[in-house]
């Protein structure tokens, strides 16, 4: 069973268009979604919380969340970044007035996440750190028995050494307590740690979900001396760096002796994927 399936998810805006986008998570997953700024990803998960109006279906664990939404949203976890309670409240009266929306919420498992993560609910929300924001977010979405997390930029701001805690948090609760994971970032080397699966956005539209490996395994990352040479060799969106030029050919490409490759990363995939989608528009309009 997937945990999260989402079918012809569509918002037009004026200058914009969530265009009929699908993907799923599988359960027990972490699937990292992924695109530059302004590709939709915050919108994707807007619509799937309905907290825009969309057109599309989405289901969680099989139940649709219109038909049963009180239901469904009892299942789901939000987790974003930047934490907007009132910074002089204290964390014992946002979890007050957090814990009656949920019937299953569990007040010895929050109590233990407060352990876990060292937060005392005594702390005013402006005394946290960013990373103890984060951790409290994700103690409020637990402790109602979430099994979908939905994470919108949750590491944005955190230092390296929190992002790394966080993820182990994240890794964690997948393996231990069997919870799935929609987590949107642009902080790619996040998702290269813990996800197993990569839903791509790009312009509004899915341009890639698949296994994490699989899209890894698609392509190379070839680095030539010379643009003429890059374009023989039909390498996909092709940029001058430092030491000449570099673009994607996929893993199957025969290259010549003197092309040197490498494996690529997701930042290597959406850097070059995003100029030749930059490319191809610009050659519509001219």
């Amino acid at each position: 069973m997937n945990a999260l399936e989402v079918k012809g998810l569509t918002k037009v805006y004026p200058e914009f268009t969530l265009d009929k986008v699908s993907f799923c998570v599988p359960k027990g997953h972490i699937s990292g979604l992924i695109g530059r700024n302004g590709a939709g990803k915050s919108t994707t998960i807007k619509g799937i919380l309905r907290l825009i109006a969309t057109e599309g279906d989405v289901a969680v664990f099989g139940r649709d969340i219109i038909k049963d939404e009180r239901v469904v949203k009892q299942m789901i976890g939000y987790v974003g970044g930047g934490f907007r309670y009132y910074p002089m409240n204290t964390l014992a009266a946002i979890r007050k007035a957090y814990s009656p929306f949920y019937p299953t919420w569990n007040q010895g498992k929050y109590e233990k996440l407060l352990v876990q993560f060292d937060l005392s609910e005594r702390k005013k929300v402006k005394e946290l750190s960013e990373g103890m924001k984060v951790k409290f977010a994700l103690a409020l979405a637990l402790s109602h028995g979430a099994k979908l997390l939905i994470m919108d930029e949750p590491t944005s701001g955190l230092d390296p050494l929190s992002r790394e805690e966080f993820c182990d948090i994240i890794l964690q609760l997948v393996r231990e307590e069997g919870v799935s994971v929609l987590f949107s970032t642009h902080i790619t080397s996040d998702l290269m740690r813990i996800s197993d699966d990569i839903v791509y956005i790009s312009q509004g539209k899915i341009l890639v979900a698949c296994p994490l490996k699989e899209l890894l395994d698609k392509y190379k990352l070839a680095h030539f001396s010379s643009l003429a040479d890059a374009t023989a060799s039909k390498a996909i969106g092709v940029k001058a760096v430092k030491e000449g030029y570099e673009g994607l050919l996929p893993r199957d490409t025969q290259i010549s002796t003197n092309v040197a490759v490498t494996d690529t990363t997701i930042d290597h995939i959406i850097v070059h994927l995003e100029r030749a989608n930059e490319e191809e528009r610009y050659a519509e309009f001219n």
